[in-house]
């Protein structure tokens, strides 16, 4: 599969969108032949903009805990309101961002 590929983002569920790789686990922590999953862009961004990699991997490894977390399922009922076609801008959280 290529790097980027049109096809269904498997956390917020738009059709025809960009997608790319995402692993479930972060491969610096451990998940390089970890199970993968296939995110639009705007959805990987948004993971990666609200959590570290160490929260991704003990507590939010897989597509249900993610779209479970109240964090990312705000974003996850907006998006699937949007255009797949529409390209977001994203900022790490405030929380985030004063961990860093």
């Amino acid at each position: 599969m290529p790097k980027n590929a049109l096809g269904t983002c498997e956390l917020c569920g738009r059709e025809n969108a960009e997608t790319t790789i995402h692993h479930l686990t972060p491969k610096e922590m451990g998940g390089t032949f970890k199970p993968t999953s296939s995110l639009c862009l705007p959805c990987h961004k948004q993971i990666h903009a609200l959590y570290t990699n160490e929260e991704l991997a003990a507590r939010l490894n897989t597509i249900p805990l993610l779209r479970e977390d109240e964090k990312i399922g705000k974003f996850i009922k907006w998006i699937r309101k949007q255009p797949a076609s529409r390209l977001i801008r994203t900022r790490k959280s405030r929380e985030r961002k004063r961990r860093t």
